[in-house]
């Protein structure tokens, strides 16, 4: 079945064409969910009420693309929703130590599987593992991510750069435990 049949068939409300279209994107959204959660459990929540919004507004989706950029679109909204529930104040991440350094272009190349890396992200404070998420991969502007968490852009740019100060940290000390 075509996405485009799919999709008339989920509007329709034909619940095996709404498990399908759960069952082809479920896996990856999932992963998304992950990087933003504090717990695997967390995470569940997240992508079960990204699901609910989906079905519900089904009708919003043109179909002029690929259902799973606006699935996405939907599950990182979600997301950002459930850590407002959890009253977050980014601005009290700022509270890392300072002798952190960002990472440069001078940098050596640093080899990780995904899993590592993901690992590293996971591990991260909420705040830096949130906004480094939301820039680095949704590709958000630090103007969207102040307007979406409720926070400065300068706020988020700080946030961003002790995240990749962080993890920069963390590979040198894997890197020199492979030594």
């Amino acid at each position: 079945m075509q996405n485009e049949e799919l999709i008339k068939a989920c509007r329709n409300g034909e619940r095996a064409a709404q498990k399908r279209l759960y069952d082809a994107y479920a896996p990856q959204m999932m992963g998304v969910c992950y990087r933003y959660a504090q717990s695997l459990q967390e995470a569940e929540d997240m992508l079960q009420d990204a699901f609910i919004r989906v079905f519900s507004n089904l009708d919003q989706f043109r179909s002029e693309g690929e259902p799973g950029a606006w699935i996405r679109r939907i599950v990182v909204n979600c997301a950002i929703n459930a850590i407002r529930k959890r009253k977050m104040q980014i601005s009290a991440w700022d509270n890392q130590p300072e002798e952190l350094h960002p990472i440069t272009d001078t940098d050596p190349e640093i080899k990780l599987g995904a899993k590592e890396l993901a690992d590293m992200i996971q591990k991260l404070p909420d705040g830096y593992r949130i906004v480094f998420n939301l820039h680095a991969v949704e590709g958000y502007t630090h103007e969207e991510i102040g307007k979406v968490l409720g926070i400065k852009p300068a706020s988020s740019r700080s946030q961003y750069l002790r995240a990749r100060a962080l993890l920069a940290k963390q590979v040198n000390l894997l890197q020199q435990k492979s030594k």
